[in-house]
C-alpha cells in the first residue's frame, strides 16, 4: 500500500464509526494464491497484490476492471456483484451485472502470475461486438510509485524500476493503452479524494510513460477476454522468457477447468467423507494461502502496512507460527489429509532460524527467515527479557518436539511415521532451545518477566507458562534418544555459532523436572476467589486477575503434563474451574455476534464502541480448551467431560461456516464489532488452524455431532 493510496482511504473513512483511516481492507472479498504471490479479489471484483513478505515483490497496488460500450466505461465496482470460490481451489469466481451484461470472471494466481478470465453475456439490447473489457491497473514494482517506467508491446506492457519488471498482457491484445501520473499533489492536498482512473487528457507524452499506471482496453473473442499480469525480478528473468510465459499462461486460461486444475495444485486434497469438510477446506486453503514457499506463514495479510492502527500482520510470528504448525500436526494426525511436507518445511526453517541461544527473534520475513521490524528482540540487542516474548520458544520446542515423535521431521527412533524431508539439525535445536527455555524460567519456577502473547504488556503470564508447561512435557514425552551430553559448548548449533550453556545430560529427563517445577509453580497464580489462574503476576509483584483468554492454552498444557506425571484430583478441579470460569466471563453476545473478548480491559481498536470486541482466535481457543479439558477429563473417566464436550461444540459452532463470526467466504477475521462488522487481519491464519485441530479433535473423540450456533 503506498502513502497516496492510504492518505485517499483516509479521506474516505475519517469519522468512520468501525473502520479506521488509512487501511487497506480485507474483510470481503476473497484471496487467490497459495504458490507465492497473493491477490485480494474484493468483493467489487477490484485486484490487490498482497504477497510482498511471501515474495519480495510488491506488484499490483490495485486493478479495477470494467465494460466498455461505445465509448462509455461501466465499472464493475458499480454494479451488483456476486462472488464465491469454485469448489475447493481458491478460484474465484465473481459475476457483475452491469449495463444490460453480466459478466463473470474467474480469477487464479499461478505461481507469480494471476489470471483473469472474463465471460460476456449481453442482453436483448446489446452486442457483444459493442463491448470491450477495460483494465486499469497500478503497479509500484520495488515498492515504488514514483521513478518508475512502462515499455508498451502490442498484446503487453512492462512496468519497472530497478529490480523488480511486472508485466500485464492479454491473449487478444489491446485495442487501447494509455498510461497517467498517481495522485498529484494537488489532489492529495485536496479534501477530496481522487477518482481513479482519470479521463484522457493532453499530459506531456513522457507523464504518460513515467508511472506504474495503464488502462487498457481489451478486445473480446467470442464475448471472452483474458488478462494476466506476472511479476519478475530481472536476475532471475529476462524480458523475453516473462513475456512468453505469459504469453503461454494465457493461451492455456481458456477455460475454466483449466484454471481450476492450476488453482488445486495449491491445496490439499480433503476427502469427501472427512467430517466438517466445509470448515477443514476453507481452514487448509487459508493456511495455504498466507504461506511462502519456505513454510513459514504471514500471520494475516497486512492492511496496515504504514502502522497507523496496528504493528502490521505480514510477518511470521513464531509463536503464532508454530502454534499453526501444532495445530496442523494434530489435526492431521487424527484426519490423515497427508501433509507430512508442510510438517517438515516447517521444522526445517525453525531449526535454520534459531537464534545462538536457543531462542528465536520476535519476526521474520517468511520468504526467506530474514529478520523483520519487530520491538521485541531484547536477546538480539543483549536487554533484559522484558523486551522478550518468551513463550515462542515454549511454542516452537512443542511443535518440534511432536513433529519428531511424529517421524515426520526428525530422528526419533520409535517414530512410525514417514518423511519426504529430512531435517538436518533437529535434534541440536531441541537442546539449545531447552537451554534457551530454561534461562527464561526463574528460580520459582515461573517465566521471568517478559511480554505477552498480546503484545501489549509485560509481567509473568499464565500462558507464558502454560507454554513452558507444555513445551518441558513433549520434551520429556519425545526427549528419549537425543545425545544431549555429546552436544557440549564447542558444539555448532544449527546455524554454525555456539551454544553456552551446561546442558543437561539426559534431555527427557530434565525437562521433567522442570515441568514438575512450573507444574508446582503455578499455584502462585491461582485466584481462590475468582476461582482461576491469573493473567499475570506484574513487574511490582502483584497478582492481575483479570481474566484472559490466552490463558486457556493451559487446557492443552496439562494435557500434555498429564501423560508425563498425573495432575492430580485438585488440579483437575481447579483447571476446571478455570476454563469454566474464563469461557463465561468472557462470552459476549449482541444480535450480530457471539463469542469471547480476548481479556478483560481490552482496549484495542475499539473505536466508538464501548465494550471489548469479541476474537476469532479467543473464541477458537476457548472451544479447543474445553475439548482438550474433555477428553483430559473423559482419561480420568469424570463425568464433567460431557458438559465441556458441549461447550466445545458451541464455541465451535460460532467460528465454523454459517456462525456469527465466519464470513460467508468462509475466512475468519482477527475481531468484530459489536454490530456485526469484522475488522483487521483477514483471513487470520491462527483461528484457522484452531478451528482445523478442534474440529479434528471432536471428530476423533466421535463428539462433533451436532455443532448447531444459538
Amino acid at each position: 500500500m503506498q502513502l497516496r493510496d492510504a492518505l485517499d482511504d483516509y479521506k474516505r473513512t475519517t469519522g468512520h464509526e468501525t473502520r479506521f483511516p488509512g487501511e487497506r481492507r480485507t474483510v470481503t472479498g476473497r484471496f487467490s494464491g497459495g504458490d507465492g504471490r497473493l491477490v485480494h479479489v474484493d468483493g467489487d471484483g477490484e485486484l490487490r497484490d498482497f504477497g510482498y513478505p511471501l515474495t519480495g515483490q510488491t506488484g499490483l497496488v490495485r486493478a479495477r476492471f470494467g465494460l466498455t460500450i461505445d465509448g462509455n466505461i461501466s465499472w464493475f465496482n458499480a454494479a451488483d456483484t456476486q462472488q464465491r470460490y469454485v469448489d475447493d481451489a481458491p478460484l474465484v469466481e465473481t459475476t457483475h451485472e452491469v449495463a444490460s451484461a453480466t459478466v463473470t470472471r474467474h480469477d487464479a494466481t499461478i505461481g507469480d502470475a494471476h489470471v483473469t478470465r472474463a465471460v460476456v453475456e449481453a442482453g436483448d439490447d446489446l452486442a457483444v461486438g459493442d463491448c470491450s473489457l477495460v483494465v486499469y491497473a497500478r503497479f509500484a514494482p520495488d515498492g515504488r510509485d514514483e521513478r518508475v517506467g512502462q515499455l508498451r508491446y502490442d498484446d503487453a506492457v512492462e512496468v519497472y524500476h530497478a529490480d523488480e519488471h511486472d508485466f500485464l498482457a492479454s491473449a487478444t491484445g489491446f485495442t487501447d493503452l494509455r498510461g497517467q501520473l498517481p495522485a498529484t499533489f494537488e489532489e492529495l492536498l485536496d479534501d477530496a479524494p481522487t477518482e481513479l482512473p482519470r479521463d484522457r487528457d493532453n499530459a506531456r507524452y513522457e507523464e504518460e510513460r513515467l508511472s506504474g499506471e495503464v488502462v487498457v482496453d481489451v478486445p473480446l473473442e467470442d464475448g471472452v477476454a483474458v488478462v494476466g499480469t506476472l511479476l519478475t525480478d530481472r536476475a532471475e528473468w529476462n524480458r523475453e522468457a516473462a513475456h512468453d510465459h505469459l504469453s503461454t499462461l494465457l493461451a492455456d486460461a481458456q477455460s475454466v477447468d483449466a484454471l481450476a486444475d492450476a488453482a488445486s495444485e495449491t491445496v490439499p486434497t480433503v476427502p469427501e467423507s472427512t467430517p466438517a469438510r466445509e470448515s477443514l477446506v476453507a481452514d487448509l486453503r487459508v493456511l495455504s494461502l498466507l504461506s511462502a514457499d519456505s513454510g513459514l506463514r504471514i500471520a494475516g495479510p497486512d492492511f496496515d502496512p504504514h502502522y497507523q492502527h496496528s504493528g502490521g500482520y505480514g510477518y511470521t510470528w513464531f509463536r503464532d507460527d508454530a502454534e499453526i504448525s501444532t495445530f496442523v500436526l494434530d489435526a492431521d494426525d487424527r484426519l490423515g489429509i497427508g501433509l507430512d511436507d508442510w510438517h517438515a518445511r516447517s521444522a526445517a526453517m525453525y531449526v535454520d532460524t534459531q537464534r545462538p541461544d536457543g531462542s528465536w527473534p520476535h519476526r521474520v520475513w517468511p520468504r526467506d527467515g530474514a529478520l523483520a521490524p519487530g520491538w521485541a528482540n531484547a536477546r538480539i540487542e543483549d536487554g533484559p527479557d522484558v523486551d522478550y516474548q518468551a513463550d515462542q520458544t515454549g511454542s516452537v520446542i512443542t511443535y518440534l518436539a511432536r513433529a519428531r515423535a511424529a517421524g515426520v521431521a526428525g530422528q526419533s527412533p520409535a517414530a512410525s511415521g514417514t518423511s519426504s524431508r529430512s531435517v538436518d539439525g533437529l535434534d541440536r535445536a531441541l537442546v539449545a532451545a531447552l537451554a534457551g527455555l530454561d534461562a527464561a524460567l526463574a528460580s520459582d519456577g515461573l517465566p521471568v518477566v517478559c511480554q505477552n502473547a498480546w503484545e501489549d504488556s509485560i509481567g509473568r503470564f499464565g500462558h507464558t507458562a502454560a507454554t513452558f508447561l507444555e513445551a518441558y512435557s513433549e520434551l520429556a514425552r519425545h526427549g528419549e534418544g537425543i545425545d544431549a551430553a555429546a552436544l557440549d559448548a564447542d558444539s555448532d548449533l544449527p546455524d554454525g555459532s555456539r551454544l553456552d550453556a551446561d546442558l543437561p545430560d539426559d534431555l527427557a529427563a530434565h525437562a521433567h523436572v522442570q515441568a514438575e517445577r512450573v507444574f508446582d509453580a503455578l499455584d502462585d497464580l491461582w485466584v481462590s476467589d475468582r476461582g482461576c489462574y491469573a493473567l499475570r503476576e506484574t513487574p511490582e509483584g502483584d497478582i492481575d486477575d483479570r481474566l484472559d483468554s490466552s490463558t486457556l492454552a493451559l487446557s492443552s498444557a496439562h494435557r500434555s503434563f498429564d501423560a508425563v506425571r498425573d495432575i492430580g484430583e485438585e488440579r483437575l478441579d481447579r483447571l476446571v474451574a478455570h476454563v469454566e470460569t474464563v469461557v463465561d466471563g468472557l462470552a459476549h453476545e449482541t444480535e450480530n455476534v457471539s463469542g469471547l473478548q480476548r481479556y478483560e480491559g481490552d482496549g484495542w481498536r475499539r473505536a466508538s464502541q464501548h465494550s471489548e470486541k469479541v476474537w476469532t482466535v479467543s473464541t477458537a481457543w476457548g472451544a479447543n480448551a474445553c475439548a482438550e479439558l474433555a477428553v483430559l477429563l473423559d482419561d480420568h473417566n469424570d463425568p464433567r467431560a460431557d458438559e465441556l464436550f458441549a461447550r466445545a461444540r458451541e464455541l465451535l459452532a460460532y467460528v465454523s461456516p454459517g456462525g456469527s463470526l465466519c464470513a460467508s467466504t468462509g475466512h475468519l477475521p482477527e475481531q468484530f464489532f459489536d454490530d456485526g462488522t469484522p475488522d483487521s487481519a483477514t483471513p487470520l491464519g491462527w483461528p484457522h488452524a484452531i478451528r482445523l485441530a478442534t474440529v479434528a479433535l471432536l471428530a476423533d473423540a466421535d463428539r462433533l455431532s451436532p455443532v448447531v450456533a444459538d
